[in-house]
């Protein structure tokens, strides 16, 4: 189910590094170089197929952009907030 503005504001409260804007969470983490950031993207990836839910996301050297939303609630809903959650702790164990 989409969440409504509100309630992804409030729980952006504990996401930091995470945004909302064109109907999405949107980060973008920089690592020490290109090896560890494909590491994390490995790493995520794998989480990815665990919860059957896969991120938009770009990789410029040693950046990485990720944006998330279910495609079919046409927003944002609990599982991106999940998949987030794994995600900051992959990220957190690679820095």
């Amino acid at each position: 189910m989409k969440l409504d503005d509100a309630i992804i504001e409030k729980k952006l409260l504990r996401f930091p590094d995470w945004d909302y804007y064109d109907n999405a969470l949107n980060a973008e983490f920089e690592f020490e170089n290109f090896k560890d950031c494909f590491s994390a993207m490995s790493r995520i990836a794998f989480e990815c197929e665990a919860q059957n839910h896969h991120p938009n996301w770009s990789n410029v050297y040693n950046v990485l952009r990720i944006s998330l939303s279910t495609h079919d609630a046409d927003g944002v809903t609990q599982k991106d907030f999940d998949l987030a959650e794994a995600i900051e702790a992959i990220v957190e164990v690679q820095e």
